[in-house]
């Protein structure tokens, strides 16, 4: 396949098509409106100029990288795309109104991938014509950085589409693991309800935001800690997974922290929003509490 389409100009949908293009494919980069999908690219521009600047990158290969990406705003371009991947916001419904769109552009042997970070592929392929092409393509920011990319065929996801998925993703320099079909996939089956935890555990008074991280951060050696990690992927984000694991669940244990449900609905998303457990207003992030 020469030529991906990426659906939704968001950070992820951005990252996605600024690594495509990297590695040599023609990239359409769509959203609702032009001016979205062309600012994204502005974006993905200036990404490039930092990395030219650090000696990172040449100037002539982030000019030619980005004279790959091609902003659009409507779906009949598409139908030049071996693969269309969408990379909408982790909302189901919004996810199949664009699966509905995308399949009546989606050429005879093109495949169709979500980037869904949680909800099943078997039941969102029943929104496509042809559950054999479509299939999970779970990228991780940011996606230029991180190295994994998670493959999920659905029940009836055929063995070629597994197969080319997994060249492509391969072709993007990255690491593949392969889930089952299952709430979360790998990665955030063990990472949301950790972060959700956390989330609890400051709710109860256990403990600070800094003293939580803290002791995740020593304790357990990650990077970061798991409060810092929820603003950073956004709190709507790790609500709206942790509502996927409940309700397709059932289980208790995936109950949401009403703290965090508080957070978001207060508008408080973490870096985004410039506040979620941390403040993000001034020059060093600032515990809320």
């Amino acid at each position: 396949m020469a030529t991906v389409a990426v659906i939704g100009a968001g950070q992820m949908g951005s990252g996605i098509a600024q690594t495509a293009a990297q590695f040599g494919y023609n990239v359409l980069l769509s959203d609702v409106s032009l001016d979205l999908a062309q600012n994204a690219k502005a974006g993905i521009g200036k990404a490039l100029d930092k990395l030219v600047g650090r000696e990172k990158m040449g100037a002539a290969e982030a000019v030619a990288l980005l004279d790959r990406i091609t902003p659009i705003a409507e779906y009949a371009p598409m139908t030049e795309a071996g693969l269309i991947i969408e990379a909408a916001t982790e909302r189901e419904e919004i996810k199949r109104r664009i699966f509905e769109s995308a399949s009546a552009v989606l050429a005879k042997d093109a495949i169709l991938a979500s980037n869904t970070s949680s909800i099943p592929i078997t039941r969102m392929a029943t929104s496509t014509p042809d559950p054999a092409r479509f299939i999970g393509l779970h990228f991780f920011n940011p996606v230029p950085v991180m190295q994994l990319i998670e493959i999920i065929p659905g029940l009836a996801t055929a063995p070629e589409t597994l197969a080319r998925t997994r060249a492509f993703a391969e072709s993007l320099g990255k690491q593949v693991v392969q889930s089952e079909d299952e709430p979360g996939f790998v990665v955030n089956r063990v990472l949301v309800p950790m972060l959700n935890e956390a989330a609890f555990v400051l709710g109860q008074g256990t403990a600070s935001i800094a003293d939580i991280d803290k002791g995740c951060r020593l304790g357990l050696n990650h990077p970061m800690g798991p409060l810092e990690l929820a603003d950073f992927v956004g709190l709507d984000t790790c609500l709206d997974i942790i509502r996927v694991l409940h309700n397709t669940t059932g289980d208790s244990k995936y109950r949401p922290a009403p703290l965090l449900v508080k957070y978001v609905e207060a508008g408080w998303l973490g870096r985004k929003t410039k506040r979620g457990f941390y403040d993000y207003n001034g020059e060093t992030p600032v515990p809320t509490r």
